[in-house]
């Protein structure tokens, strides 16, 4: 196999692709990217068999049809030494040759018939979901999603379908994420997507997207890239049973001014306490040292008594930036129960700190 391409076209699919390479053991096949080609197109591949991406693209020259493997990180480390200008790459003797003027490179090869196969589409039910809001809404929920819980489940995000709506859910147990789009679909579904992969389809996909699915895979497709994850098999908490029924307080906040005052309070602690008095809320850092910090803004809340809120701000932070909205609600009952923050289809549950 013989292919020519500019270095920006190699290196920016390179890039793409070693998140999906597997990192810790070289010598294994899933530490390599596959080139082969498909009707005069070239096809790159990367999978570390829990997640894969596919690239077809006809901005690579087939020269000499065929295909061949490369350790995906020093191939990128190689084209990314290079001079911006055309390069080729060529299968000799199973050793890949990287050429480019008077510079020349060999890496060793796999047999790209052992390369793992990727799952198909063919007959495999598709999802129904505006892709640009789903794209937006797992970015929402996406900073709650847990990473290394022993529950599997929790370390990815929940895409429940229901008749008439679809629920973006994730936690890492001290705060739940939910985020909610209008759908209508014919038949309820649960699949739980790895936080890994929900980070990666917010890169790779920015616009409309195909989305099917089986018992083991979710699988994106638009023209360029086709993209698979495993999905964690396991039973996502009951979310629903978390969101407080019914709550005493419901307070406007405006975005800009609370960002402010808990930015301003984060340089000395991460946990903060709000008071929340009739015409003021009051910031206090919580710190074990002799430090504190204070502010605070007027606002009419409404309250007659002062209530008492202590909280990680970092929950506060994660869902503000997540909203587009000037203002939002936050709910509560009592200081010690799960208080709610709220912004048109998006809401964040989050677990208060009881002293």
């Amino acid at each position: 196999m013989k292919i020519k391409a500019q270095k920006q076209i190699i290196e920016s699919i390179l890039i793409n692709l070693q998140p999906f390479l597997e990192k810790k053991d070289a010598s294994q096949i899933t530490s390599h990217v596959l080139f082969k080609t498909e009707d005069n197109k070239c096809v790159i591949k990367a999978t570390d068999s829990e997640i894969g991406l596919k690239i077809v693209t006809d901005h690579i020259t087939v020269e000499h049809e065929g295909s061949f493997t490369a350790h995906g990180k020093k191939l990128l480390d190689i084209v990314r030494i290079l001079k911006d200008d055309e390069i080729t790459l060529e299968l000799l003797n199973d050793t890949l040759v990287i050429k480019q003027k008077q510079s020349k490179f060999k890496l060793p090869t796999f047999d790209p018939d052992l390369y793992p196969t990727f799952p198909i589409i063919n007959d495999k039910p598709q999802i129904s979901l505006d892709s640009l809001s789903l794209i937006k809404n797992l970015k929402k929920i996406s900073p709650a999603i847990d990473t290394n819980n022993p529950k599997f489940e929790l370390n990815g995000a929940l895409i429940n379908i229901k008749n008439d709506s679809t629920d973006l859910v994730g936690t890492d147990t001290r705060r739940l994420a939910i985020a909610t789009i209008d759908s209508s679909n014919s038949e309820a579904l649960s699949l739980i997507v790895p936080k890994k992969a929900i980070l990666e389809i917010q890169k790779l996909f920015l616009d409309q997207i195909n989305i099917f699915f089986d018992e083991t895979n979710l699988i994106i497709t638009n023209d360029n890239y086709f993209f698979y994850t495993r999905l964690i098999n396991g039973k996502f908490p009951d979310y629903e049973r978390i969101i407080p029924s019914s709550v005493k307080h419901s307070i406007t906040l405006p975005k800009k001014e609370m960002v402010e005052a808990i930015k301003m309070i984060t340089t000395i602690s991460q946990e903060i306490k709000m008071t929340f008095l009739s015409d003021t809320i009051i910031f206090n850092s919580l710190s074990a040292d002799n430090v504190e910090a204070k502010t605070e803004i007027a606002l009419e809340t409404g309250l007659a008594d002062k209530f008492e809120l202590s909280l990680n701000s970092r929950y506060l932070l994660d869902f503000i930036s997540q909203i587009d909205s000037n203002e939002f609600f936050i709910q509560f009952n009592e200081p010690s129960l799960p208080f709610v923050v709220k912004d048109e289809n998006f809401i964040t549950i989050i677990m208060p700190i009881v002293a």
